[in-house]
């Protein structure tokens, strides 16, 4: 495990050069601590609270300068944080959970962003998939994740099938086009947030479920990852950030439409460039789910982390027994 963690160590420094250029932020001021934060992708609905939060000077007010990033390379939220080359990113919480127990990568979850997963199994309502039942003898696409091939199983499994009874084949990131095309009949890996409003904004009705409606444990879909060493040692940078963030959450909640006018005014359109209307649908959608009845925006349910280990380890994607307390700590309540 060391020497892998050696050899992701020095891939990390290689890709450092690349991640610089990439940032979005305000002009920076002398009186305030620089504070880096990679997003898992590049501005989207999701991230309107940390935009809130840098418009309405949040941020400032905890004494600090944010600036945002985007990811030049899929693992840059989790491994920038992990060598102190930025202080947090926004990630995926089972491959937080792989990357601890495999790889013994130094990180810890420090906020839900989203509260339970994104992720569903989609296909044109056209082809009639309502229910796993009805993948029988069809072809699912993804992009070649390891973790959906799982969740693709365990959801058959729940209905008396197997992997056998269907066909997977990677279509990498082209899910929406495999659909529209029929080269698949459904696939496992697009957002409920994003990918079905993007696909009914050009005309296409669209079916969906959640694996965890079908015996896959439900977990939030994205969360905040900060370095152990960042946690040690300035667990109050940490606090001042998640606080602030908190209030940019409280105006996305409050005032959805400046949101998603401030959201457009930061997006990258070169990149990635944002339709207002599928947003402000995003946005209806990612309410509900970045902060429930029972958990507030942030907030970590230690219980549910643990029946997702026991799960992943059942599933073989983890290599050894997990303590919450390994991967997962409470900056605030």
């Amino acid at each position: 495990m060391k020497k892998r963690f050696l050899a992701f160590i020095m891939a990390v420094l290689l890709m450092l050069v690349s991640l610089v250029g990439c940032g979005d932020s305000k002009t920076s001021s002398n009186d305030l601590e620089e504070f880096s934060i990679v997003l898992d992708w590049y501005p989207n609905a999701i991230h309107s609270f940390i935009y809130n939060a840098i418009e309405k000077g949040y941020y400032a007010e905890e004494g600090l300068d944010v600036k945002v990033y985007f990811p030049s390379n899929v693992n840059d939220a989790i491994s920038l944080p992990a060598v102190g080359k930025a202080d947090v990113g926004i990630y995926y919480p089972n491959d937080v959970i792989r990357g601890v127990a495999n790889e013994d990568i130094p990180v810890k979850i420090v906020g839900n962003v989203a509260q339970s997963s994104l992720n569903i199994l989609s296909s044109l309502k056209s082809k009639n998939i309502v229910s796993p039942e009805d993948l029988k003898g069809k072809i699912i696409g993804y992009s070649g994740n390891e973790f959906d091939e799982i969740l693709v199983k365990t959801m058959l499994e729940n209905v008396g099938l197997s992997t056998n009874d269907v066909e997977l084949i990677d279509v990498g990131f082209d899910l929406m086009t495999a659909m529209t095309t029929e080269r698949v009949d459904a696939t496992i890996g697009c957002m409920v947030n994003h990918e079905i409003p993007s696909m009914e904004e050009q005309g296409f009705e669209m079916n969906y479920f959640f694996p965890a409606e079908y015996g896959a444990p439900e977990y939030p879909e994205l969360v905040f990852v900060a370095g152990d060493k960042l946690i040690e040692e300035n667990r109050d940078k940490l606090e001042r950030f998640l606080r602030a963030s908190k209030k940019g959450f409280e105006d996305m909640k409050n005032n959805p439409d400046e949101s998603i006018k401030i959201l457009m005014e930061n997006q990258n359109a070169e990149n990635f460039p944002l339709n207002e209307s599928v947003e402000k649908e995003s946005v209806e959608v990612l309410l509900p789910i970045m902060e429930t009845e029972n958990l507030s925006f942030l907030a970590q349910d230690m219980e549910a982390w643990q029946k997702d280990v026991d799960w992943l380890k059942s599933e073989g994607l983890i290599d050894r027994d997990l303590s919450v307390s390994d991967f997962a700590v409470e900056i605030i309540k």
